[in-house]
């Protein structure tokens, strides 16, 4: 007859869905419980792994309070790293043509925290998306995402520094706390970046350079150049 035996196999397929779940089942129970097992046995080391990672992550936001210093028309150190890079290039977007620049290289040892290297206003704030290659390049501030400030500066009056910083192989993220038109003092907190990452610091063709390559810096506290 038409149609004969189809009910049958609607129940094979009922009974095998069926067969399959209750197979499902049984698996993540199984699953389930020799990894309850193995958590239950070996707990400590899983608190253990999440202790390390908990103390080097308070150690890697560690933010101690700078001794800014007072001295008129200094620059200091915007980060804290060594600086592997002291140049001359061309800023167009801020500086407006050839300056000077002091890079800085902040490994995942060193205090992540940005502070403002002079008294200013931010006149000028830009946040460029791009690729996260190893900051250990001195270049990689031409392909990696960053975030350029430029500051008109209250002290000498006229004079422009532009700090940018860039995102590294590990450090995705880069947490500006200012804006443009925003107001900033010397040494004061500006941003952080996660993990090892890369400062760069452009200045007037009249600036003196204060540091020399290999010197170790301090944000907020190193005097990196002045307008003498």
């Amino acid at each position: 007859m038409k149609h004969s035996g189809k009910a049958a196999i609607a129940a094979v397929k009922l009974a095998g869905i069926a067969a399959a779940a209750i197979i499902a089942l049984l698996a993540v129970s199984y699953l389930a419980a020799h990894i309850g097992a193995f958590i239950l046995e070996f707990y400590s080391v899983l608190f253990g792994l999440w202790l390390i990672f908990t103390l080097f992550t308070f150690y890697f936001f560690r933010d101690p309070d700078p001794m800014t210093p007072t001295g008129a028309n200094l620059v200091i150190a915007p980060g804290h790293g060594k600086v592997d890079v002291i140049d001359t290039t061309v800023e167009s977007n801020f500086i407006g043509g050839e300056c000077q620049r002091i890079s800085i290289f902040l490994s995942v040892f060193d205090i992540h925290v940005q502070n403002a290297p002079v008294t200013g206003r931010v006149a000028y704030f830009k946040h460029t998306p791009g690729e996260y290659l190893n900051a250990m390049r001195t270049d990689c501030a031409r392909f990696n995402e960053n975030v350029y400030v430029g500051i008109d500066c209250a002290e000498p009056r006229g004079e422009k520094i532009g700090v940018r910083l860039i995102a590294g192989l590990i450090a995705r993220r880069i947490v500006p706390w200012i804006q443009e038109n925003d107001a900033v003092q010397r040494g004061e907190r500006i941003s952080l970046i996660q993990f090892g990452s890369r400062v760069d610091v452009y200045l007037s063709k009249r600036a003196k350079i204060k540091v020399q390559l290999g010197d170790k810096v301090i944000g907020g506290q190193t005097v990196i150049a002045s307008f003498d």
